[in-house]
């Protein structure tokens, strides 16, 4: 996408940037759909100079914006907010979930995509006899031995 294509824009949303100060050249054309109409939304803790000619000024917590966009998303679909046929046309949403997806409320933890490991198709098998003499990597014991080094290491500081 070419910063010139959000003079088209409906509505355009910033978030984590201080666009106007940081990249003053493609903030223009954000100020040109703005005088075409469009809304601005700016989500940042911060309040600067983006926040100060945007719409709709969001002040969400630090480390908070997937859930954020996550609410966003969720409106959309759910209010049909969306431009029906540009994702159907243009985009993948098609073919993200099938009607066959669980999610990890479903199954414990795991999502129905996730397969049982077989082995690595590049290096080979996952038996412990193709492994160098005295290789622990990837057994219990080596990741026991680890957490008890670093356990020593943090009772001596």
């Amino acid at each position: 996408m070419y910063a010139g294509t959000l003079a088209h824009a409906d509505c355009i949303i910033i978030e984590g940037s201080n666009m106007a100060e940081n990249h003053p050249v493609a903030f223009r054309w954000v100020m040109q759909a703005k005088l075409r109409g469009a809304k601005i939304i700016h989500v940042d803790p911060r309040f600067t100079r983006t926040s100060a000619v945007a719409d709709i000024y969001a002040p969400i917590r630090a480390g908070s914006d997937i859930a954020f966009l996550g609410g966003l998303i969720s409106y959309m679909i759910e209010n049909n907010r969306y431009f029906h046929d540009y994702v159907v046309n243009y985009t993948n949403a098609a073919t993200i979930i099938r009607s066959d997806f669980q999610d990890t409320e479903e199954l414990d933890g795991a999502f129905s995509g996730l397969m049982e490991y077989t082995g690595d198709p590049i290096n080979g098998s996952p038996d412990s006899t193709t492994r160098p003499p005295g290789s622990t990597r990837g057994t219990r014991s080596a990741t026991r031995g680890a957490w008890r080094t670093q356990l020593s290491l943090a009772s001596r500081a």
